[in-house]
């Protein structure tokens, strides 16, 4: 095996590890303010989301968008806060990241693809 070769292997693991760990760090933000609201309510909340938008936990890094839009629908006018609460803890989950929205009002989706965008380059 060549020394190209190689490289890029370890980039590619690299990619990999670093596509797991924003998987992961997302999946356990959204699980970590759900079950801020109390267990049962994150269990009503995870059922709600397979049940109503066909939307397993697991599945809410690649359905982002999917994912926002069921949480207002849920939520209402009180979607904000959740959101909000989900943007606190993967800030405080990665050190360093800053976010720099291009428009006046940040959403969680941009937040979530900003650093997932980050994550991956």
């Amino acid at each position: 095996m060549s020394l190209k070769e190689s490289l890029s292997g370890i980039r590619l693991k690299k990619l990999e590890s670093c596509k797991d760990s924003f998987e992961e760090l997302l999946i356990a933000a959204v699980d970590e303010v759900f079950l801020s609201l109390g267990d049962s309510c994150r269990q009503a909340i995870y059922f709600r989301l397979m049940d109503s938008y066909d939307i397993d936990k697991q599945e809410i890094p690649y359905r982002i968008g999917d994912f926002v839009n069921a949480v207002e629908q849920i939520f209402g006018p009180g979607a904000k806060v959740i959101e909000i609460r989900i943007m606190q803890a993967l800030y405080g989950m990665v050190q360093g990241f800053r976010c720099f929205p291009e428009r006046d009002e940040l959403s969680l989706k941009d937040y979530i693809e900003s650093l997932r965008y980050s994550l991956l380059r």
